[in-house]
């Protein structure tokens, strides 16, 4: 029978031999991280698996009890995927506690997985294999989201909406121009989290606590087997590091920035001022009062939530800022905000797909506004310059003019006659009058990237081909 000394000594830590006595309750409890990450169990696993591999290929442990270990170790995968494992706060993290249910397992063989290698490196090796994986499922949704955007331009090219700057009405452009600017601004998101995945795709593993190690290890072959490019160069940068995490953070952030842009659109335009679009009833809620209200909650949500990715960058900017080199405890709250900012941002753009697809424009509304604020008053202007060589600060003041003579006798650009334009500039003719059709303005941009309905069929047929 096992005496209590043995039983105590087998459930206490990994590192308690050091100590003379234990952990104060209060920090066990602060100091645990497994809640969090124990969501790295798969990537913990294999990576201990890929080490072990190695450590038998450089005969650093016999092939005997290399086997023993990953045996164990897959066995711990299929108990914590089935919820047979017991996580316990007592072992701080997932690594100690896949190492102790290890040790319950096949015995003193579980102590030789650790050779070579600390937690400092297994940690940040298990956070850059999930954040490549997590980075790649953000670019898959995002192309999602593209596609979204695109078969609703496809269906836009023709609707004549006013552009706007400061809110107010500026040029007419095509509905379809406007959500193609968010398929470029989702693209450079797209961009962002693929270049992230290959700034980080160095493999920590093998750096140990921040020297290096004195086995004859082979960091390539670990690099190797576990998708990496190459090994991190220097052992202390590698375990400092956590640029990758700021990265992907950043990222995150700038994407919540967009889609909460696109979210502020999304009200205004739904708003009964505006009255542009409308959504299908499945994205909408009621009122606990008014029984009218149909509002556009998940576009309010995902405009909230966007602090949350803010808040989590600039956290992580400040526990960052004060580190000399090296490891400290402090970066153990990297993960949190991590996974917070994925949950948040994933969400994010799966209920933007879904308002994407449950939007219909109101192109009556979008062609009344689009006449209305004098929006072609630029085109005129232009077709001066172009039609009789003035410069353009002199074409601007008699456009103006127009503009100020509609305006006091309550008329839209294209409501006045050839002869109330003449009392502003006498020796135009009846072919000015096109200029001020909402329609001829939009055909009329045809410079690259302009609103033409020509350049946007172009461009619609170019993406939906890169995004097939």
């Amino acid at each position: 029978m096992k005496s209590k000394k043995h039983m105590k000594n087998k459930n206490r830590i990994i590192w308690s031999t050091r100590f003379k006595s234990s952990t104060s309750k209060i920090f066990e409890q602060i100091g645990a991280s497994i809640n969090i990450d124990k969501r790295l169990f798969e990537e913990d696993i294999l990576g201990s698996i890929v080490h072990t591999q190695m450590l038998v290929k450089q005969k650093i442990i016999n092939k005997k009890r290399g086997k023993k270990i990953i045996y164990g170790l897959r066995r711990i995968k299929i108990e914590i995927k089935k919820g047979k494992f017991s996580f316990n706060k007592k072992y701080e993290d997932i690594h100690l506690n896949i190492e102790k249910r290890l040790f319950s397992i096949i015995g003193k063989d579980a102590g030789y997985l650790h050779i070579a290698r600390s937690r400092n490196d297994q940690v940040i090796t298990d956070l850059k294999l999930w954040l490549k994986k997590s980075s790649i499922n953000v670019v898959k949704n995002l192309n999602n989201l593209i596609k979204s955007f695109l078969n609703k331009s496809e269906s836009n090219i023709q609707t004549i909406m006013p552009g706007f700057t400061h809110l107010k009405n500026a040029q007419p452009i095509s509905f379809a121009h406007y959500l193609l600017a968010y398929v470029e601004i989702f693209k450079r998101d797209k961009k962002r989290f693929s270049n992230n995945i290959v700034d980080l795709n160095e493999c920590p593993l093998g750096v140990a606590a921040l020297a290096g190690t004195s086995y004859n290890i082979d960091r390539n072959f670990t690099s190797r087997k576990l998708g990496f490019k190459k090994p991190t160069s220097n052992s202390i940068d590698t375990v400092s590091d956590r640029d990758f995490v700021l990265d992907f953070l950043s990222s995150a952030a700038i994407c919540a920035t967009h889609i909460s842009r696109l979210a502020e659109d999304l009200i205004i335009w739904n708003s009964d001022i505006f009255r542009l679009i409308k959504f299908n009833d499945k994205i909408l809620t009621g009122s606990s009062i008014m029984p009218q209200k149909k509002n556009p909650d998940p576009a309010e949500l995902i405009r909230g939530r966007a602090g949350k990715n803010f808040g989590n960058l600039q956290a992580m900017l400040t526990t960052m800022k004060g580190l000399p080199l090296s490891y400290y405890k402090d970066m153990q709250e990297d993960k949190n905000l991590v996974f917070d900012s994925y949950d948040v941002l994933m969400e994010s753009i799966l209920i933007t797909n879904e308002l994407i697809k449950n939007l219909n424009s109101n192109k009556q509304r979008m062609l009344y506004l689009a006449n209305k604020g004098y929006t072609t008053a630029t085109d005129f202007a232009d077709y001066l310059v172009q039609k009789k060589n003035l410069s353009f600060r002199e074409a601007y003041k008699i456009s103006a003019k127009i503009v100020n003579y509609a305006e006091k006798n309550n008329k839209k650009l294209d409501e006045l006659s050839i002869d109330e334009i003449k009392k502003v500039k006498n020796d135009l003719n009846r072919d000015v009058m096109k200029v001020f059709n909402v329609k001829n303005s939009v055909n009329l941009k045809t410079s690259y990237g302009g609103t033409s309905i020509k350049n946007i069929k172009k461009m619609v047929s170019k993406l939906k081909k890169e995004f097939k």
